[in-house]
């Protein structure tokens, strides 16, 4: 069987649980062989050897039960790098790129500024930033062990120096320490009850949901982010599509001024901030 086969296989395997079935088969044998996709497409007459062939349809056959492609290779994309991920962490969507763009607009004209991220997962905003900003200290907070082994490690690899603490966000909004000059957050936004979820099983579900509403763990942080900004910083969080309202009420709440949202790609409302008075 040659690869353009093997891939016109896997897309038919793919079609009813993938809204990119092309895309996905194409990373997963490129992953699999060595290749770029480039160097793929210029060898799709080639014949693809039955041992190959046999990996190649055991992870099509894990991708056909929703796993995640990055999971299956090891690695996603994210800004202008890649970060190894594994089963610890949530993937990283281009949409909290958004989180990313506007927290570098906010820091441009501050020099050596603090940052706070929440949530950290796989590390993707908090190195981010300190590749973007070199001046800038980045701590990266999350609850799991796991997860901070895998943002050390690809902090590591791109040479980004973040400071990482294994802490509940909340927790650490309450300790001693810094005021920072900016926060960030990506925290588990879905309601306990959103059929979503289940599409998204692979993935560790404390990352994902509070358990409740979604806005619980929104909750903590903007009743609390106060404690850790100085006077005229800022908070910034991404949340679900239709939380904007719920999210800029909690922040006025809170005593935030200048509350803002902005739209993804998509024209969804995913993120907002707010400044400390």
């Amino acid at each position: 069987m040659t690869l353009a086969l093997a891939i016109a296989d896997a897309i038919g395997r793919l079609q009813a649980v993938s809204d990119s079935p092309r895309q996905d088969a194409e990373w997963l044998l490129a992953h699999l062989l060595g290749y770029s996709r480039a160097q793929l497409f210029t060898r799709l007459d080639h014949p693809l050897p039955q041992g190959d062939l046999d990996r190649f349809k055991a992870l099509i056959t894990r991708r056909a039960k929703g796993e995640p492609v990055a999971y299956l290779t090891g690695e996603k994309g994210f800004w202008t790098f890649s970060v190894a991920v594994n089963s610890a962490v949530l993937v990283p969507r281009p949409e909290t790129e958004l989180l990313v763009e506007w927290a570098l607009e906010w820091l441009k004209p501050l020099a050596s500024p603090r940052v706070a991220d929440l949530g950290t997962g796989s590390g993707v905003i908090a190195l981010a930033l300190t590749l973007e900003r070199p001046d800038a200290h980045v701590t990266g907070v999350d609850l799991s062990a796991d997860a901070l082994a895998v943002a050390r490690d690809n902090a590591a690899q791109l040479r980004a120096q973040v400071d990482w603490v294994e802490a509940d966000f909340g927790e650490w909004l309450l300790m001693n320490g810094p005021e920072h000059d900016l926060i960030v957050a990506n925290p588990p936004y879905i309601a306990a009850r959103d059929p979503h979820l289940d599409a998204l099983r692979f993935e560790p579900r404390m990352a994902l949901t509070d358990g409740h509403d979604g806005l619980n763990a929104l909750r903590c942080i903007i009743a609390h982010a106060a404690l850790r900004l100085r006077a005229g910083g800022r908070l910034m969080v991404e949340h679900g599509y239709d939380q904007a309202s719920a999210v800029q009420t909690l922040m006025t709440e809170a005593g935030f001024t200048e509350v803002t949202t902005r739209h993804d790609l998509g024209g969804q409302p995913r993120a907002t901030a707010g400044l400390r008075p």
